[in-house]
């Protein structure tokens, strides 16, 4: 039973049990990846104060300018996660290709991959907005004792054993699920712990927020152009208050606290859409579904979608179960 103030490595002791593969490893997992937040957290709050804003000179896969803390924070999550020999593999939305890990004791014995977006939303940093790191987590499906393979990270999100984000903001904050429920911690700076102070979070089956750039409007497919004019038509509980932010991980947070929809799906500019599968959309897919949400991409379930490539981007909508279930019935209708 999750009490409030609890702290995180209590409430993942309390809870192993009522994960089916319960031998200790996906805790310390856990445990890694909240100490790699708070050290990626000390440099993003510092953030102004030294030479770690801007960019920095490359780009990722995608062709995108890497930020300086986009670089940093990636190193941070990969050699916490290293260290403590407890993954397989890990693919990063920063590196061309997956990273093998060897066990130290015997090779290739650990049992996890993990995906991950080490800084969503990293444009933000030098505005002094909002930023976040998104992971998932997966069991491998090669047979333990080879090194790991690409099929290890191309798996459904439905195969997804836990999966959360970090929000960097005005508290840092640890959400995640394993698969009963969503559950939300918050750091407390001071004690260097995090604390639930957000026991099962759900969405509201309504909001009243939308967002999505509508800046890109000219560009949306016809259903969901209809789908704003829809939301903010004066008729019953609307219009709806537009609001977004541009970091996937402060929208989604805002979104599930608060009812609403979250919209980025594809356009003129972006015929797939934006948002990578496996690092953004499957994740936070998850989460949503744990939380009495929504995500789709405007016409099949994220969570069901089979992944081809590493990097392969997808049109997301997600959000509140009546929100999203509009929408997508604007894109069937205007196909």
């Amino acid at each position: 039973m999750a009490k409030k103030n609890q702290t995180l490595g209590e409430f993942i002791i309390e809870n192993q049990s009522d994960f089916q593969y319960s031998s200790g490893e996906l805790s310390r997992l856990l445990n890694s990846i909240r100490l790699a937040a708070k050290v990626v957290n000390h440099e993003v709050n510092k953030a102004g104060l030294v030479d770690i804003t801007g960019a920095a000179g490359d780009t990722n896969i995608q062709g995108e300018d890497q930020q300086k803390l986009d670089v940093y924070a990636n190193d941070v999550f990969i050699q916490t996660m290293t260290d403590r020999n407890i993954v397989c593999g890990i693919a990063s939305e920063e590196e061309d290709d997956f990273i093998t890990i060897n066990s130290q004791d015997e090779l290739h014995q650990n049992k996890y991959v993990v995906l991950i977006d080490p800084l969503d939303g990293s444009s933000n940093i030098d505005v002094n907005v909002s930023v976040g790191t998104i992971f998932s987590i997966f069991r491998r499906v090669t047979p333990v004792g080879i090194p790991v393979e690409l099929k290890d990270f191309l798996q459904t999100g439905d195969k997804q054993v836990a999966a959360g984000y970090v929000v960097y903001g005005t508290s840092t904050m640890l959400v995640y699920t394993t698969g009963n429920g969503v559950n939300g911690f918050t750091l407390n700076p001071a004690l260097g712990s995090w604390y639930l102070s957000h026991p099962n979070m759900q969405y509201p089956e309504d909001g009243q927020i939308y967002s999505v750039n509508e800046g890109n409007y000219l560009d949306f497919p016809e259903g969901i152009k209809k789908y704003i004019k829809y939301c903010q038509a004066e008729e019953e509980n609307r219009p709806y208050t537009s609001r977004y932010i541009g970091s996937l991980v402060s929208d989604f947070h805002r979104n599930m606290i608060k009812g609403g929809i979250y919209m980025y799906p594809k356009s003129t500019k972006s015929p797939n859409g934006k948002l990578r599968l496996l690092y953004e959309c499957s994740p936070m897919a998850f989460l949503a579904e744990q939380a009495n949400g929504v995500a789709s991409d405007g016409y099949n379930r994220i969570m069901e979608i089979t992944p081809t490539e590493l990097h392969q981007r997808v049109p997301f909508i997600c959000g509140s179960k009546n929100m999203v279930e509009k929408a997508e019935e604007f894109m069937r209708k205007f196909k």
